[in-house]
């Protein structure tokens, strides 16, 4: 990656479809900090994850020379402070854009991330369709709340001009939503041309950033052939 920062020994510990693990990689990619990435498997857990993250044993972990740091949100601040003069800032500077970005951010983990985990584990036909319809009343607000986040009409992304917090926190999601279209099945495409238009246009150019480019899945048939094998292999996961 030109210009990447070379000062820092980091690891990020993930499994790729993860929305957080991508999120994390994502924003190491718009800081331009080169970084290990590890495959972690969710079953059979390393004892470096283990040990990185022993109150939740949950990916992603970031390990910034030799410490780690967990939970996705907070990963996502510690890069744009650990790298506050390095590349473009993951969240707003000015304080209030801050806050309507940690507030959408907020929205996407309270609203899309428990839709998700409900469709993914769900044990009926009624809670997948339940968890579809949570998903896409949380896109269409999402839609509408572009335009604040992004200031203004013809802004690429959420965050303005380039990448930003809220677009590396839904747009971790864009390989489920695809997943997802493709085992529930003829409920239509969870974000949509005609109904999400911004949201659309926005997916195009958040998977073609370079950010982005090699971290973001765009086969949404291995992410569902993934999600397939790890259910055989964790059946007691959480359900709905």
């Amino acid at each position: 990656m030109a210009g990447a920062v070379e000062d820092a020994e980091v690891t990020v510990l993930g499994v790729w479809p993860s929305p957080f693990a991508i999120a994390v990689r994502v924003a190491l990619n718009v800081k331009g900090v080169r970084h290990t990435y590890v495959e972690e498997d969710l079953v059979d857990k390393s004892e470096l994850l283990l040990r990185s993250n022993p109150a939740y044993r949950k990916v992603p972990v970031l390990i910034h020379n030799g410490r780690p740091v967990c939970d996705s949100r907070v990963i996502l601040q510690h890069i744009d402070e650990a790298w506050a003069a390095t590349g473009p800032p993951i969240l707003p500077r000015e304080v209030h854009d801050r806050a309507v970005a940690r507030f959408w951010a907020a929205y996407v983990h309270g609203e899309i991330d428990p839709a998700w985990r409900a469709f993914a584990w769900a044990r009926t036909d009624e809670a997948r369709a339940a968890a579809v319809a949570r998903l896409v009343a949380a896109l269409d607000t999402m839609e509408g709340a572009f335009e604040e986040c992004a200031k203004g009409e013809g802004r690429p992304f959420f965050g303005g001009d380039g990448v930003g917090y809220v677009d590396v926190v839904l747009g971790g999601f864009l390989p489920w939503f695809g997943a997802i279209d493709e085992m529930a099945g003829g409920h239509g495409s969870l974000i949509d041309a005609a109904r999400t238009p911004r949201l659309a246009a926005w997916a195009g150019r958040f998977r073609a950033a370079d950010a982005a480019r090699g971290v973001v899945p765009s086969d949404a048939g291995k992410v569902v052939e993934y999600f397939r094998a790890l259910q055989a292999r964790w059946p007691g996961a959480p359900g709905d």
